[in-house]
């Protein structure tokens, strides 16, 4: 989707407590940094590496940084689940794979109030890359990315992330 479609979409909003008060556009919910929900995806391989990708230049909120999941923000009238089947889709062509619920969460920074979900997949097929949001990405060890934390720029959600996700694993 080009980012002034993504602009007008319709993305759900919240209170502190997570509880639907409405819905506003995107580019709204960013000039107001209005507190909404969003997926994560952690996508492992059966040999347990991690799929990490890196945002296109071009996106609204830390554009250029690694992540850790596929994801985005939910839409008005969507589910948590259906954003996370959605964006895992649109942004890895990656569809048909059991999501497993791992833990909400809230994040906030100077420029995003978000309440997300996350969730994880093993993936061995193939992934097409969004070439609008994702500029590159591969499956890599667990170590290999936490050394690369401290010398590349990662979303700060994404490293919350991940860090929570192995911490209720024993990783």
């Amino acid at each position: 989707m080009n980012n002034s479609l993504a602009g007008m979409e319709k993305v759900v909003i919240v209170d502190e407590a997570n509880r639907v008060t409405g819905s506003a556009s995107r580019s709204e919910m960013r000039r107001h940094n209005l507190i909404h929900r969003a997926t994560y995806v952690l996508v492992f391989n059966s040999q347990g590496n991690l799929f990490v990708h890196k945002r296109t230049a071009c996106k609204d909120l830390y554009p250029g940084h690694y992540d850790v999941a596929a994801g985005g923000v939910v839409l008005a009238g969507e589910r948590y689940e259906e954003g996370a089947k959605r964006e895992l889709e649109e942004e890895l062509g990656i569809s048909g794979t059991r999501l497993t619920k791992s833990f909400d969460f809230y994040h906030q920074s100077r420029h995003n109030r978000v309440w997300g979900r996350v969730f994880s997949c093993i993936h061995d097929g193939p992934v097409r890359l969004q070439k609008e949001e994702v500029e590159h990405g591969c499956f890599m060890e667990i170590g290999q990315i936490l050394r690369m934390m401290g010398t590349h720029p990662f979303t700060p959600d994404g490293v919350l992330v991940l860090r929570r996700y192995l911490d209720s694993h024993g990783a």
